[in-house]
């Protein structure tokens, strides 16, 4: 059986073709700029990368140039589209109607759609792709894996804000978290590794990336997360703030006469570490400045491993303990540097890591000393391996 796992971005289009035989990875490639003159197809088979221009004006246009590339004579990947059994489809806001991956249907369409107004950037997209794989693929069943659901076993204390309940009610707003995906596939892996059953352990998962949320999981179940209504919020990110005074909003408004759309912009795409370190949004420039003794540079990853090491102390109280710490997500899995910095505050609650261990990058590894109170692991995310997971159990179910 084969799997085609889709990520719609506002414009791009990641993808991957997976033999769920062995779980092997045929292709997997990344259109960017869609809707742009010089969109450019990525490709990487087998290690062998490859870069392709064509002008992709819609998500039909592009899963289309696609599925032309894994049935075309020059890659080899498959010989005819008879082979994709099922397509599994990343959405990042499932609202509280979904709890778990679903078979996509018209009405799962449509609760998709209502979910728009907490997702705007992303849900239209994941609409977008859904509807053009379906033209393309009109028998292959499909599914839809949110990033919201894994975190649909929190509890109302987790997710209410004390704010009037009424708008928890008229408009669901509440703590909803994301990353969902992720955190459920690094949490069943390290069990694995450690050989444990997920339902027996306690873990704290750091997603670290241009995105960042951390994760709370008790038995294998979410029970608090950072990212909240939205993934702006928890943790500072990349350009986004995480977690700040709501009170700063009115009062900046105010000051440099800014509009709703302004502040979402600046709080978005002009925070985080490139907002306070002014030398970029990549942390490894960043990390190049600390290096250089730069203070801004300095100030902003002191201030951001301070701030995930007092969400994991937070979260060490949500589980009553823990077993497991994790790291994961691009810096995570390679900014030995930020594991160590968090690693350091943690040590009122046992964490020791051998520091030379440690220095490995972009490996499935555990980190932590022998005298260690605590494991700590760094466990490479697998996304869209769990998606296709999640495709192929609900396709031999029907």
């Amino acid at each position: 059986m084969k799997i085609l796992v889709l990520n719609c971005g506002s414009s791009s289009l990641k993808f991957q073709l997976i033999d769920m035989e062995d779980e092997k990875k045929l292709i997997k490639g990344n259109f960017e700029r869609i809707g742009g003159m010089k969109t450019t197809l990525k490709l990487n088979i087998n290690g062998d990368k490859k870069e392709i221009l064509h002008i992709a004006r819609d998500y039909d246009e592009a899963i289309n140039f696609i599925l032309e590339v894994l049935t075309s004579k020059e890659y080899k990947i498959i010989d005819s589209l008879d082979e994709i059994s099922g397509v599994g489809h990343r959405i990042v806001h499932g609202g509280e109607m979904f709890h778990e991956s679903v078979l996509i249907t018209d009405e799962v369409v449509e609760e998709i759609e209502k979910c728009i107004a907490l997702a705007p950037l992303h849900n239209p997209a994941g609409v977008a792709g859904i509807k053009a794989a379906k033209k393309a693929l009109p028998d292959v069943p499909m599914v839809a894996v949110f990033d919201t659901a894994f975190h649909q076993t929190m509890p109302p204390k987790a997710y209410i804000y004390q704010i009037p309940y009424r708008y928890y009610t008229s408009y669901k707003i509440r703590k909803y978290g994301f990353h969902g995906t992720s955190h459920r596939y690094v949490a069943d892996r390290v069990a694995e590794i450690i050989g444990k059953k997920v339902e027996d352990l306690k873990i704290i998962n750091c997603h670290l990336g241009q995105g960042s949320s951390i994760c709370a999981i008790d038995g294998g179940k979410s029970v608090d997360t950072s990212m909240g209504l939205t993934p702006l919020s928890g943790i500072p990110m990349a350009t986004r703030s995480g977690d700040i005074d709501p009170a700063i909003i009115p009062y900046i408004m105010k000051l440099d006469n800014l509009s709703p759309e302004d502040i979402e912009d600046m709080l978005n795409k002009q925070s985080g570490a490139w907002g306070v370190s002014g030398v970029s949004s990549d942390y490894r420039d960043i990390e190049d400045g600390y290096n250089m003794g730069d203070q801004r540079s300095i100030l902003t990853l002191e201030s951001q491993a301070y701030k995930i090491a007092q969400f994991i102390g937070q979260y060490v109280i949500s589980l009553g303990g823990v077993d497991v710490i994790t790291f994961t997500g691009g810096v995570g899995e390679n900014g030995f540097e930020t594991r160590e910095r968090i690693c350091d505050y943690l040590k009122p609650i046992g964490v020791e890591i051998d520091k030379t261990v440690n220095k490995q990058k972009g490996k499935e590894i555990k980190i932590s000393s022998e005298n260690s109170k605590v494991l700590v692991y760094v466990v490479p995310t697998d996304e869209e391996l769990m998606i296709a997971r999640d495709t192929k159990q609900l396709i031999e179910k029907e």
